[in-house]
């Protein structure tokens, strides 16, 4: 740590500063990712029955798809933020776009990454 900031604790116990660190407890809800964990799991089962894997969606998808879902949700999301009826509670609304979202930056992060 020579030359760096550190932070030193009552005990003595030393470490560098989280200056310039990522936050991610900061940047991240517990009850949001919790709801969206419950969300996922809602949506396991298919249509013929079986139960998918979780991580099933990291398989890969093409784009468009989750553009067309991701913006169908956000209609649900519009009509129910002005008072209107919808397909779906706000809350699987804004779930079902946080997975689109998601879904369509890991396919653009993994094309990235494919290509250096």
């Amino acid at each position: 740590m020579s030359g760096r900031a550190k932070r030193e604790f009552e005990t003595g116990a030393t470490r560098d500063t989280e200056d310039g660190k990522l936050d991610y407890e900061g940047f991240l809800s517990p009850a949001v990712l919790q709801r969206f964990a419950e969300y996922m799991h809602q949506h396991r089962r298919q249509s013929d029955g079986t139960m998918r894997d979780s991580d099933n969606w990291q398989r890969g998808m093409p784009r468009p798809v989750y553009m067309k879902s991701g913006l169908r949700h956000t209609l649900n999301w519009w009509k129910l933020h002005r008072g209107l009826a919808a397909n779906e509670g706000i809350e699987d609304a804004l779930c079902a776009i946080i997975f689109n979202a998601s879904g369509y930056l890991f396919e653009l992060l993994e094309e990235e990454a494919a290509a250096k």
